[in-house]
């Protein structure tokens, strides 16, 4: 299962282009194996939202929004909100996605969004429980794919993170049952930012971010979640190839190195936009 979408083979001379340039540890874009495309973050972008973010890797992009409404909690977590996260492939992005109820890919990627999220505890769902067994809130995360053009896990990761971290909810007290909201607001209980990293392996050779030619002939990917401690809080492989032991380590370890730089980023954006 994946998220990369169906399309003609890369012509074998490209391919080869791509694979003889790796072992000369350069990219058809003129990258380093473990270098980033352009990163740009946007939060506040929808005005209805409780929060939104749109970030913009390389030519892939993906805006976020987040809606908090109440419901009522799992009967395994009385006290506790939920999260549920949700993609849409549409041909905005690319010509080969259809229209129509959530595919495998747009599935699978929402559910690799969620769990970086969930396992890192980036939200903390006890506060935001209302009435414990019968209200608490629900976190709503929409990820729009505006533009494909490779490694939507970590773009994705990012506008979903990033929404959350503008989330703004009322305050509200319970009076007989009933929620009675203020008009003052606050944040949403985010407490850990944790940072989504995607290594795909083409030949022998482990790149990072991955554009979509440089996906389109990966034998496999894996992502590394890596939570404000530097721990590891998630990680999702894809594709029909493996890693060896060597690898994982390898990818782990630049993961961790990685991350900070990224949430360095989205620190600075989001005092930005409070100043």
């Amino acid at each position: 299962m994946s998220y990369t979408p169906h399309k003609s083979p890369i012509a074998n001379l490209e391919e080869k282009n791509i694979l003889d340039l790796l072992k000369q540890d350069k990219r058809i874009d003129g990258r380093g194996l473990t270098e980033y495309r352009e990163l740009r973050i946007e939060p506040n972008i929808i005005e209805k939202a409780n929060g939104s973010a749109r970030v913009t890797l390389g030519k892939t992009q993906v805006i976020a929004g987040v809606k908090v409404e109440v419901g009522e909690p799992f009967p395994d977590t009385p006290n506790e909100g939920a999260l549920s996260v949700n993609a849409e492939l549409t041909p905005i992005a690319h010509p080969s996605f259809e229209s129509g109820p959530p595919g495998e890919g747009a599935i699978e990627l929402a559910r690799v969004v969620d769990r970086s999220i969930r396992e890192s505890n980036a939200i903390d769902r006890e506060k935001l429980c209302i009435e414990s067994g019968k209200k608490v809130f629900v976190v709503f995360i929409d990820l729009n794919i505006m533009d494909h053009d490779g490694n939507l896990i970590d773009a994705s990761t990012l506008a979903a993170l990033v929404a959350l971290l503008s989330s703004k909810i009322n305050n509200y007290e319970l009076k007989d049952g009933e929620i009675i909201y203020k008009s003052e607001q606050k944040p949403l209980p985010v407490n850990d930012c944790p940072i989504a990293i995607t290594f795909a392996k083409l030949g022998e050779t482990l790149i990072l971010d991955p554009c979509l030619k440089e996906e389109a002939i990966m034998k496999c990917r894996l992502t590394v979640g890596v939570n404000e401690k530097g721990s590891i809080c998630a990680m999702q492989k894809g594709g029909l190839g493996e890693f060896n032991i060597d690898e994982i380590k390898e990818t782990t370890k630049l993961a961790t190195e990685k991350s900070p730089e990224i949430r360095k980023k989205i620190s600075e954006v989001m005092k930005n936009a409070k100043n």
